[in-house]
């Protein structure tokens, strides 16, 4: 927490990089936000050495006045199970791991077992969509598939309710929050980098993105809510540049500027 404001970091993860292990996508924008599990392991140290708690989501909506952040990790890739899970057990650390459904069995992520196993152990499950889709360009019907249907199915699995949902590709608006409220959902999760206060909005949480360049330095200072008005300026420029090119639009230049310079 960061304690001159009162308010908390949400930390928001991909896929860890393990040597000898493709990745599930090798896509420059994927590319991008996959941390080394080396870093992973220093960063966890990090906080483990200044006391501060690693929390799932609930933990950090019920925790007042705690030192901690809150750990998130989207998608459900096979790595959350094999290394997320251990490096966070040995840290005493809990976390939300917000599943894609639609991505579960598929090479690289995890299968339906493992998820359920992931909760068997008390970590929290929280959902990602049924299929990664921008909710913002959906029609009803099909974002009631993805907030609610998400949520039945994780619950099937993991036999406990499913509280916390988080927009792929950050793409939040009003209709969102409203069909997670109705569905039942306790809180969603953005991609907007501003630190959570004990006033914010559940249904339009903050998250600080832990980027596969993010040095122990800077996962410090991301930690304490230090200098995230650089990353809200460049949120600023990205929601931009979505609202005059579109989704579609904005992912085919993003993705021309990073492959240029690759």
């Amino acid at each position: 927490m960061n304690k001159e404001v009162d308010s908390t970091v949400y930390l928001m993860y991909h896929e860890l990089e393990l040597p000898g292990r493709p990745l599930c996508q090798n896509e420059p924008g994927y590319v991008r936000y996959i941390v080394k599990l080396k870093d992973f392991e220093s960063q966890t140290q990090w906080l483990k050495t200044k006391s501060w708690r690693g929390m799932s989501v609930s933990e950090a909506l019920s925790s007042a006045k705690k030192t901690g952040v809150a750990l998130t990790f989207d998608d459900g890739c096979e790595t959350d199970f094999l290394s997320v899970a251990p490096v966070l057990k040995q840290a005493n650390f809990n976390a939300t791991f917000y599943v894609t459904v639609g991505f579960l069995e598929m090479p690289g992520y995890m299968s339906r077992s493992q998820v359920r196993q992931l909760s068997d152990l008390g970590f929290e499950i929280g959902s990602h969509s049924m299929t990664h889709a921008y909710l913002s360009d959906l029609s009803d019907d099909a974002l009631q598939a993805e907030i609610a249907n998400s949520k039945n199915e994780l619950e099937q699995m993991t036999g406990r309710s499913i509280e916390h949902f988080s927009c792929p590709g950050g793409r939040w608006n009003q209709r969102v929050a409203r069909f997670a409220r109705q569905a039942g959902y306790r809180s969603v999760a953005t991609s907007r980098s501003v630190a959570n206060s004990s006033g914010a909005d559940p249904f339009r949480l903050g998250r600080v993105a832990v980027m596969r360049e993010t040095d122990l330095r800077t996962f410090r200072k991301l930690c304490q809510g230090h200098g995230l008005w650089r990353l809200q300026a460049q949120d600023l420029i990205r929601a931009t540049a979505k609202s005059i090119f579109g989704n579609s639009g904005y992912d085919r230049m993003r993705s021309a500027l990073l492959g240029r310079n690759q």
